[in-house]
């Protein structure tokens, strides 16, 4: 397994990750202890969660995610791993935010709860990697980062970070860790797969030029890149479950990942992964893997066997030949998550 540091912190871990949204929903805890094995003994040592985890979220689960990964933590030495996760901040679209915590947003209260809630599901004193989970224009970045430059002052967190937040975003809360001498974003992690490579334009050039790291999560479009929406959908599929009973967020949010551009763009990665002897699965993950700007490639799971065919990726490097037959279909269905093909971060 390849290491590569996070922005320009201190923080080196496998460019693979172990996200951790399904335990507790479509995993049990054995289940979830058992992909855990198997990621740590394949050479995966750093681990993704969100305080707002199982997806879907619900009143009744929040949380449950980060109890199952800390009981399984305590199995493993503490320093031999990098854990992440994320204080969720406004909902923004497709869910509301934690109920228990009302109508929430990114300020100083919220974030420092949240971070010592998740220390204590955890069970741990410390977090590798903070991050906020969905950005909240409305507050001031000073608010924001001055929060979360006291937990890492506190020894609470080590490194802190974004996620499915902006070009423009980014920028602001750099400009303002600058000006006011507060602890800077060294990740930003946001949705980016062979479905939506909206990541390569704008964002690129920020995470380049201002030494940030990608943390690239769904690398398989929700699973529509593995071609299982192509025929009927399949029952109880996330995607299905919104299409049919979904909220109508809900349905906009899974329309965006299961329409005909995005369907079409699968069946061709599928022949050109079949070209080359291997799975649109090792496929998509080798590819993510591939890019400059990417520290770590978020991958998940139901069962392990689902996990031995991601991790086929990690001794997989994409040629030249193949990375242009990609790019022409790209070029063909541009970014088919948007209705118009246009690039926007």
């Amino acid at each position: 397994m390849q290491k590569k540091r996070l922005g320009s912190s201190g923080v080196v871990v496998s460019d693979i990750c172990m996200g951790t949204m399904t335990f507790g929903s479509q995993c049990d805890e054995s289940t979830s202890h058992a992909i855990c094995d198997l990621a740590y003994e394949s050479g995966i040592d750093f681990f993704d969660a969100a305080e707002i985890y199982p997806v879907p979220p619900s009143k009744e689960t929040i949380g449950v995610t980060e109890e199952i990964f800390g009981r399984w933590m305590k199995t493993k030495p503490r320093e031999s791993m990098v854990v992440a996760t994320k204080v969720t901040g406004p909902g923004h679209g497709w869910f509301e935010p934690p109920v228990r915590y009302g109508k929430t947003s990114l300020d100083r209260h919220q974030i420092r709860r949240a971070c010592d809630d998740s220390l204590r599901r955890l069970g741990t004193d410390y977090i590798d990697l903070y991050q906020t989970h969905w950005p909240d224009h409305g507050m001031p970045y000073e608010e924001v980062l001055g929060a979360l430059t006291e937990l890492r002052d506190a020894g609470k967190v080590r490194v802190i970070g974004c996620s499915n937040e902006t070009s423009w975003g980014v920028m602001k809360s750099l400009w303002t860790a600058e000006a006011q001498g507060l602890d800077r974003y060294q990740t930003v992690q946001n949705n980016f797969s062979l479905i939506n490579r909206r990541c390569e334009s704008e964002l690129a050039q920020v995470l380049r030029n201002e030494k940030l790291s990608l943390l690239p999560y769904s690398p398989l479009g929700g699973g529509v890149l593995t071609g299982k929406y192509n025929q009927t959908p399949p029952a109880g599929a996330r995607f299905t479950d919104y299409l049919l009973k979904g909220e109508p967020r809900q349905k906009k949010m899974a329309q965006r990942f299961v329409n005909d551009r995005t369907l079409e763009t699968a069946r061709r990665m599928e022949e050109i992964a079949q070209s080359i002897g291997t799975s649109v699965t090792a496929l998509a993950v080798a590819w993510s893997r591939q890019h400059d700007f990417v520290a770590s490639t978020i991958i998940g799971a139901t069962s392990t066997a689902q996990l031995k065919e991601s991790l086929v990726a990690k001794e997989l490097i994409l040629d030249a030949e193949t990375l242009a037959r990609i790019d022409q279909v790209d070029a063909e269905i541009p970014t088919p998550m948007t209705e118009d093909g246009l690039r926007r971060l």
